[in-house]
Order: C-alpha cells, then sequence, then structure tokens
C-alpha cells in the first residue's frame, strides 16, 4: 500500500468532501448500531430574501452537535441566535435527543451559550495562544424520552 498517494487539497469539491464524511458516518453506524442520524440546518433570512446567519449542526447518538452558529452583526444582539439555538434544541428534542454539544471560543459567544443554559465540561488553553476552547453541553431531557425540568 506504499503506492497511495497522498493529496492536498485545501478547498475540496463537495463531491470529496462528502465522499470522506458518508465514508466516516457510514463507520460510526456500524461501530455503534446507533442509526438514527440527521443533519441539522437553520437560517435567518430578511424578508429581502438576504441570508444573516445560520446554525449547523448534527442530531445523532442521543445528542444535537452544533457545529457552528453565526448572526450576521446587522441582526445581533435582537434575539436571533437565541432563536436559532431554541429551534435546532427543539427539533432535537422533537427526534428523542436528550443533551446539546457545542464548542466555541474565548473571543467568541461563551456567555451567550451560559445564558442559553450550556456548561462548560472542558476547556483547551492556548488554542490559539493567549485564547482558549471551550467544549460545552447541555441537558435537553432526563432520558431520551422524558421531557426534562
Amino acid at each position: 500500500m506504499q503506492d497511495i498517494e497522498i493529496v492536498f487539497d485545501p478547498l475540496p469539491g463537495e463531491a470529496l468532501r462528502r465522499f470522506v464524511v458518508d465514508q466516516l458516518d457510514a463507520h460510526n453506524l456500524t461501530a455503534t448500531g446507533e442509526a438514527s442520524y440527521y443533519p441539522v440546518g437553520l437560517f435567518l433570512r430578511n424578508p429581502r430574501g438576504e441570508w444573516l446567519g445560520g446554525l449547523l449542526g448534527t442530531l445523532w447518538g442521543g445528542w444535537l452537535h452544533v457545529r457552528i452558529l453565526w448572526v450576521d452583526p446587522i441582526a445581533r444582539r435582537a434575539g436571533n441566535g437565541t432563536r436559532l439555538l431554541r429551534a435546532g434544541e427543539d427539533y432535537a428534542g422533537e427526534r428523542g435527543c436528550f443533551a446539546a454539544t457545542l464548542e466555541t471560543h474565548s473571543f467568541q459567544a461563551r456567555p451567550f451559550y451560559e445564558k442559553c443554559g450550556y456548561q462548560v465540561f472542558g476547556t483547551l488553553e492556548d488554542y490559539p495562544p493567549g485564547h482558549a476552547k471551550y467544549f460545552m453541553r447541555k441537558q435537553l431531557a432526563a432520558t431520551p424520552d422524558e421531557p426534562a425540568d
């Protein structure tokens, strides 16, 4: 297998990117037997049709993983981030998820997520140097089938 070439491509096409993601997802589903997987995509759009933010993530294994949450500066401080996050959590709850997880940095939105009920369970210092990356979670339900208090 030494004739296998490594190809550097920092901006792969959608088909190649999707191939790698799909193969990892298939492995994870096979290894765990946990087949309930749903992508999450929720977006903010104004009346003129302009995109002003979004939440991207996945549901798998009873968890919502918020991969990206972004709101355009002109739409911030008006409850739009909270609306997106709650919509993602509601979608997750409808599909039996009992918890949510996300990552944020010290220069991003940790106070916002804490206000929304997320708690830090891990910290990676100096990522990047002088900053920290926080791993956060929130309990959505007591069990996969029972709503949280």
